[in-house]
């Protein structure tokens, strides 16, 4: 028999997806209009593709998940009007971020496979929230593994921001937009490239664990989600690392809330990758 709680998540789990595919028609839109405009002004522009969670709730490469997730990363927050935008407050723990901006490098295709699938790799996110750790499933998820090991290399994640939280029914803090910013909202950026899903067979989101954001199947980029309590997702998103340290910065920048007030939206402490780094051993 299903209780009162259970069935205020689904319902919870259910709106959200509805939210995340509103939110990534609304991006299909903007971009089709963008491209209209591009053209009739006569300028060239180029944009990487990604995204946060759309199809479900976390999108990345284009789409959010009904988590992602949870992309973004991940599914669109209310936006504030910017003549009136929300106050962002505080954050115990959350210093200023280091100077610099991501570099906003953009690449053809997945890149050549050079990890070690039988080694060990570790990703350190060093945020001016704190630092967190996660050990990386090369064996389950070599593909993944092998694309955060060369996207870390070339300094990608420097300087990106967490673009988004969510707070009910779904608990993840989504990242690796190299295009959100604090108040913008993100969720379409990525590295260039896509690749296949991994590891879904029987794949759960317990608290700590690390996946990829996507927009759909096989539209896996550079965002990603941390789950900082345990969450009901389909198994649609690649789980590629486990939170071994760190878990509590993470628990602490969810436990601030959003900046705008709801249970989906930026996060109220500007969660931002000083470096993120790879590590074999």
């Amino acid at each position: 028999m299903v209780s009162s709680e259970q069935r205020r998540r689904q319902l919870a789990r259910e709106k959200y997806e509805r939210q995340m595919q509103r939110r990534a028609e609304a991006a299909s839109a903007r971009r089709r209009r963008n491209t209209i405009l591009g053209a009739s002004l006569a300028v060239v522009v180029l944009a990487g593709g990604g995204t946060l969670f759309a199809s479900g709730a976390f999108s990345s490469d284009g789409k959010d998940k009904s988590a992602s997730a949870a992309s973004s990363a991940q599914a669109a927050p209310t936006q504030a009007d910017p003549t009136a935008a929300p106050t962002r407050k505080p954050v115990e723990g959350c210093a200023t971020p280091a100077p610099g901006s991501p570099n906003g490098k953009q690449f053809k295709a997945e890149p050549a496979m050079s990890i070690d699938q039988n080694a060990s790799y570790t990703m350190a996110l060093d945020t001016n929230c704190g630092k967190v750790t996660v050990a990386l499933d090369a064996a389950k998820a070599p593909h993944t593994v092998n694309s955060f090991n060369f996207l870390a290399g070339e300094q990608f994640f420097d300087h990106t921001k967490c673009h988004r939280l969510t707070t009910d029914g779904i608990f993840v803090l989504q990242c690796g937009d190299p295009t959100a910013s604090a108040t913008v909202p993100g969720g379409t950026g990525g590295p260039g490239y896509k690749f296949a899903d991994e590891n879904l067979t029987g794949a759960t989101y317990p608290a700590g664990t690390v996946a990829m954001a996507n927009s759909g199947p096989g539209t896996n980029g550079s965002q990603f989600f941390l789950v900082y309590k345990d969450t009901q997702l389909p198994p649609n998103y690649t789980p590629f690392g486990k939170i071994t340290g760190g878990l509590d910065v993470v628990q602490k920048i969810a436990a601030a809330g959003t900046l705008e007030g709801g249970p989906d939206g930026h996060p109220m402490a500007d969660v931002t990758f000083n470096s993120v780094t790879v590590s074999k051993g």
